[in-house]
């Protein structure tokens, strides 16, 4: 559907976008995420032909977008673009939605049906008539998507288009993207600082820092199995360092941090320094005077409760062990374990729960035995 080639933009001395390449797949979710200032919204735009590249290029359907003007309106017509803060003009709702089918010259009947039909979608059937300034963020937002779908579009291009909103206006917003994905098999990029949200929506995900593209896959591939420290940290995984592979079996390996011996799947060989990345929510937590005899968890870690965050429904508890771990489980957990600071716990990972990658730094020789 599009293909990115080395795409890099630069304002003066500033590159905004450094060497992107990405494929977007007919009628998927593609997910931008990344801090803010990273590039998303840059993308988004030269995607939507507002912008043009410094370097590099843009095919859709495999053609190049870089040619006359009359062409690249003809490709922007077949996308639709809406943006964080919606824009409406000072006229009715149904003058809203039909602006973009007037410069097509769609007029008359089949204008007030697509009209009628794109209000329907969003759930805002009744509001034609209603002036737009009149109305609430989350229901502008609405407005907007219809504009945007009002045109049939191929490609709908989203700047983060919940930033701004309450939570159930943002829930709306959601499960209108997904069926209009899933009913139109429109093709759908957006970017988005909502980590919940982007792991929901997509098919596949990008991460954008500094301007480069440094990882794609599915929301699995990001959130659990991260490229690198920098990429671990952004989406809520501290790493932890100084480990030495002390042997490894067919991909089962020993890994010495400290004074911990912890065992997880890799094929990082022996005597290499490594960092160990684990989600919160793989984490267990017990009472260390009321551990089972046995356990299929291999990784159990002794240590006491540092620190209690709440975090929604759940609390991020910080255990100091030998090696610093964190938690996340449920309030009620909490309550019902009688979790404390300086609780005794004892923490439970699984090996394969681990992702190992190597650290920085020289490769040191194994002196460790666990």
């Amino acid at each position: 559907m599009i293909e990115i080639g080395h795409l890099s933009l630069r304002f003066g001395e500033r590159e905004i976008l450094k060497d992107i390449n990405l494929r977007i797949r007919p009628g998927e979710i593609f997910t931008l995420i990344g801090p803010s200032g990273s590039g998303k919204t840059t993308l988004i735009r030269l995607i939507d032909l507002l912008e043009s590249p410094t370097a590099g290029t843009i095919f859709f359907d495999g053609q190049d977008t870089a040619t006359s003007e009359a062409g690249r309106l003809a490709f922007r017509r077949r996308m639709g673009m809406v943006f964080q803060k919606p824009a409406v003009l000072n006229t009715t709702v149904a003058g809203n939605v039909a602006f973009g089918l007037k410069f097509r010259g769609v007029t008359g009947t089949e204008q007030e049906e697509r009209v009628n039909k794109a209000l329907r979608l969003v759930g805002l059937a009744e509001f034609g008539p209603r002036r737009a300034l009149t109305l609430s963020g989350g229901e502008m937002q609405r407005v907007a998507l219809a504009r945007a779908m009002v045109t049939e579009p191929e490609v709908l291009l989203l700047d983060e288009p919940t930033a701004n909103l309450d939570p159930v206006s943002a829930e709306l917003i959601e499960d209108l993207i997904l069926k209009i994905n899933r009913e139109f098999k429109t093709t759908i990029i957006m970017s988005t600082h909502d980590m919940i949200q982007g792991q929901r929506l997509a098919d596949r995900i990008g991460v954008i820092m500094d301007g480069k593209l440094v990882q794609t896959g599915t929301s699995t591939d990001i959130f659990y199995q991260p490229m690198g420290q920098k990429i671990a940290r952004f989406v809520g995984i501290e790493a932890i360092t100084g480990g030495i592979v002390v042997e490894n079996t067919s991909g089962h390996a020993l890994i010495r941090v400290k004074d911990t011996c912890i065992e997880a799947l890799t094929g990082i060989g022996a005597g290499k320094r490594v960092a160990l990345y684990i989600r919160p929510e793989e984490v267990t937590l017990t009472p260390t005077d009321s551990l089972p005899p046995k356990s299929s968890v291999r990784n159990q870690i002794p240590g006491w409760i540092k620190r209690m965050v709440p975090s929604g429904p759940f609390i991020r508890v910080t255990v100091d062990c030998t090696i610093p771990i964190t938690a996340l489980i449920t309030r009620r957990s909490c309550t019902e374990l009688g979790f404390s600071p300086g609780s005794l716990v004892t923490a439970g990972v699984k090996a394969t729960a681990i992702h190992v990658l190597p650290d920085e730094g020289e490769n040191p020789v194994n002196k460790f035995i666990c």
